[in-house]
Parts: C-alpha cells; sequence; structure tokens
C-alpha cells in the first residue's frame, strides 16, 4: 500500500557532483542523502578514477543501496550521483540514474532533474535511425544525441545536443577526465555550485546537500550555462541565446527543503512569507492555527505570527512509515490518513482551528484531515492553502495528475470547500505568492500550474483546455472570499 497520503505533486529528482575530494563516492552518498525528498524510487552513483567510470545503483532509498561493499566499488576523487521519482518514464533499474555508456567520446554518463516534454519524439526519430534504448527515461535520449555529435571537443558536442533539446533540465555529466553541468536557458530547476576544499567543488540541486558535507555556496549555475570542471579548475560559459528566466516557483512552495537556498532564495523565508500574506488576505476568528506537516509548518507560522493567533501542533506525523505499510485487513476508515498523521486531541477539542497547508491537488487527502480534526473535537474547521488554485498539469519535470484529477481545474472554491468539508478555505492570490517568492525583487518565475500560462509550448494540451483554463483563471482572479 502507498501512503503518499499529502495527495499532493510528487517530487522530481535530485543531482550531486564532486570533483577533487579523496572520499568523492561517500561525499556524494551524503548529498544524495540531503537530497532524498526529491525522490525515493531509486538511487545511483558513478565515480571516476580518471582512468574509467564505476556504477552503483539501486531502487529505493539511499540508505538501503549504498553499503561499503558498494563504496569499494566506487573507487576514485570525482562522482555524481542521482536520485529519482519518476516524472516520464517506468519504474525499474533499468531507469535508475545515473545512466553510463561508451561511445567514440569514451564514457560517459549523466543524470537529470527535469523533463523534456518533446522526448517521445526525439526518441521515434533516434530508433527510426537505429538508435537503440535500454530504459522509457528522457535522459537517455540526451545521451544518444550526444553520442552521435561529430564535433571535435566533448565541450562542443553538449553545446550542438542541447541547441536542439527543448525542455527543463539541470543534468550533470562525467567523463573520466572532466565533470559538466548545465541548466536550461529558462532555468527551471535548481542547480548550484559549492566548494569543499581549495580544489574540491560540487555541484547540487539544491544548498542542503553542501551543509552536511561542509561545502560553501559560490552561487547557482545560471540559466543557460555550461560549467566544466577539470584538472585545470572551474569553466563556464553561456553559449545559448538568452531567454526570460522561468524559475519553478513550486520549488519554493512545496519541494525544496526549507533550509535550502534555491534561485539564490531562502526557502523558508518564502514560504513564512506565504504565511503572512494568507494571513491579510484570508483572515478568520479562531483559537490555533495548526499546520499540516510538514509542509505547512513554516506558511503556518507566518500566518500565526501576522493574525496573532497561537500557533499549535496540533497533528503528529509519524516519521517512521515507510514507503509501503502492511494493512490490516479488516479495513480501517481513512487508515492511510491515521497511519501517517495523528490529533492532539487535548490541542483540538473545543477549539476554531485554521488548518495551513501548501496545496490541494485532488481533495482526497485534505477532506481526510478535515474530517480527523472535526472527530478530535474540533468545533470549526478553516482551511487556508499557502498557494493559489492548481488548475493545470506541469510538463517540467513534476510528476502531476491530469487535468480531470485536479479539483481546481473542475471545480469553484466553494465545490472545493463543500467537497473537503471545510468551514472556510482560502487560497493565496497568484501575486501574494509570487511577491512572497521574491518577484518584486527581481526573480522570475513559472506558475503555470496556477495560470495554464506556459513558458514553452506544451505537448498535451488541448484548445479546450486552454479555454477552459482561461475561463478559471479569470474567475479565480474575480472570487473573493
Amino acid at each position: 500500500m502507498n501512503f503518499d497520503m499529502h495527495d499532493k505533486f510528487r517530487e522530481e529528482c535530485g543531482v550531486f557532483g564532486i570533483w577533487g575530494h579523496p572520499e568523492a563516492a561517500r561525499l556524494t552518498y551524503l548529498g544524495l542523502y540531503s537530497l532524498q525528498h526529491r525522490g525515493q524510487e531509486s538511487a545511483g552513483i558513478v565515480s571516476s578514477d580518471g582512468n574509467r567510470l564505476f556504477s552503483e545503483r539501486g531502487m529505493g532509498h539511499v540508505s538501503e543501496i549504498f553499503t561499503e561493499e558498494a563504496f569499494r566499488r566506487l573507487p576514485g576523487n570525482r562522482a555524481i550521483g542521482h536520485v529519482r521519482y519518476s516524472t516520464a518514464g517506468e519504474v525499474s533499474i533499468n531507469e535508475a540514474q545515473p545512466f553510463a555508456i561508451k561511445c567514440h567520446w569514451g564514457e560517459i554518463a549523466t543524470c537529470h532533474n527535469g523533463n523534456l516534454p518533446f522526448a517521445s519524439d526525439m526518441r521515434r526519430e533516434l530508433e527510426a535511425e537505429g538508435a537503440i534504448f535500454s530504459s522509457t527515461s528522457d535522459t537517455e535520449v540526451v545521451l544518444h544525441k550526444l553520442a552521435r555529435s561529430r564535433k571535435t571537443s566533448l565541450y562542443e558536442a553538449v553545446v550542438e545536443t542541447f541547441r536542439t533539446v527543448e525542455g527543463a533540465y539541470s543534468i550533470l555529466i562525467q567523463t573520466p577526465d572532466c565533470l559538466i553541468a548545465v541548466r536550461d536557458v529558462h532555468g527551471f530547476r535548481p542547480m548550484c555550485i559549492g566548494q569543499l576544499d581549495e580544489h574540491s567543488y560540487v555541484v547540487a540541486s539544491e544548498t542542503c546537500a553542501f551543509d552536511l558535507i561542509g561545502a560553501t555556496y559560490l552561487r547557482d549555475v545560471q540559466p543557460g550555462e555550461v560549467v566544466m570542471i577539470n584538472q585545470d579548475g572551474i569553466h563556464a560559459q553561456s553559449p545559448f541565446p538568452e531567454h526570460k528566466p522561468a524559475f519553478c516557483i513550486f520549488e519554493h512552495v512545496y519541494f525544496s527543503r526549507p533550509d535550502s537556498l534555491v534561485f539564490g532564495r531562502s526557502v523558508n523565508k518564502s514560504r513564512h512569507k506565504m504565511g503572512k500574506r494568507l494571513a491579510l488576505e484570508h483572515p478568520v476568528p479562531a483559537d490555533i492555527v495548526v499546520p499540516i506537516p510538514d509542509s505547512g509548518v513554516a506558511a503556518a507560522i507566518g500566518y500565526a505570527a501576522e493574525s496573532k493567533i497561537n500557533f499549535r501542533f496540533g497533528l503528529v506525523r509519524n516519521h517512521y512509515v515507510g514507503r509501503t505499510f502492511i494493512e490490516p485487513q479488516q479495513a480501517i476508515r481513512h487508515f492511510g490518513v491515521k497511519v501517517k498523521l495523528n490529533p492532539v486531541r487535548d490541542l483540538l477539542e473545543g477549539k476554531r482551528v485554521i488548518l495551513v497547508d501548501d496545496s490541494i491537488v485532488r481533495g482526497t487527502t485534505s477532506r481526510k484531515i478535515v474530517e480527523m480534526v472535526r472527530r478530535a473535537g474540533a468545533t470549526e474547521v478553516h482551511m487556508r492553502i499557502s498557494c493559489p488554485p492548481t488548475i493545470s498539469p506541469c510538463y517540467y519535470g513534476v510528476d502531476t495528475p491530469t487535468y480531470k484529477e485536479l479539483i481546481a481545474f473542475n471545480s469553484t472554491i466553494e465545490e472545493i470547500r463543500e467537497f473537503i468539508n471545510a468551514d472556510s478555505l482560502g487560497y493565496l492570490s497568484h501575486q501574494g505568492l509570487l511577491t512572497a517568492c521574491g518577484a518584486d525583487e527581481g526573480l522570475s518565475f513559472c506558475s503555470a500550474c496556477y495560470t495554464g500560462k506556459y513558458p514553452l509550448q506544451t505537448p498535451h494540451q488541448s484548445q479546450a483546455e486552454k479555454a477552459k483554463v482561461l475561463a478559471h483563471s479569470k474567475r479565480v482572479a474575480n472570487h473573493r472570499e
């Protein structure tokens, strides 16, 4: 039984790379451990001793895969690693990254955070030319295009390859003698650079991976930048035409750890501001503010601070539940939610409760949590969401439901309130979210999941869906609680 009880967008993937450290594989393991929240299906590390590549991949969590025996098979002072949750492709060891191949460039390994919306079209073209694929991942399409390049250097081959690839990618490429980081021209997915000592550089999806190993954050890999690290040091160029950035705003809403800097900005700071703005936009008389842990905590603290209503952990999360759990033979009502969350009755009983969460996707889990809080004795339950209604899927590296599964695409806010059985429901406005995340400080975001306006062409959205999204966006903009 799967217990993704939060009924939310699923994490994408996380990447980590290190150059020039004698314990490269072990430090990569620690970096991936810090990024485990970005993917729990599989993980892998490819290391190099300067002559060849060594690979270890497995299904499950990082700590389940990498043993002392595995580290003995990962020698060298450079490595890249990956934690995966599939946004494209199947779930099997064949899909676990990094992928490693041999071609006319020698040995190459790569791992990717993001999604290439038109990868299936590129795959069909390559297969028609005789290419053979070992996985369903869009990352392997990049490897094939790289291996087919006839440029005179690997750097030129990388540039040529990514000139023809459209989508979201923060990707690491490793050969025995260099480490290359590439970020797409819009910068959808995060990627940052750090330094561990005088000669060791690290690259990761989030800065929390640097903190555990004692590395210092230097800067972000810029959108459209190619960073090459080798024995001569670190070299960066921006060989692609400049585009307007479109940072994934959901990184700040939910995906990233609150202790990370993402897009150069504190995630915790953004979430705290979301909560404060939410309290201004949707105030309500109440006795306590309760976060839905863990993703709602920072916003709930902000809401409580602005509203001057007491903050309380009225729901306790069981952190020791694994990815699966043995369900009792006799059905227990809402078992999946109960095994993850339990109400603190003496805090909730007789109280008017404000529940704060970061999103409602399908609405089924929110409904169960509201019922749980009512059964614990709450007299009123008010739901507050620290982002706008989610009305569109993501095509840039986030696993999202289809239009028909998104409750906000098919329902009004009042209909959602009735469905989850809350006394009131308030979403943060789109402008409020942008401001909280730093739009007024110059950051430019992709918020297509809330607006239906995509920075790039999408391969799946029909004209009817586009029209309905537009109408829904206008309705939400005119809505006032």
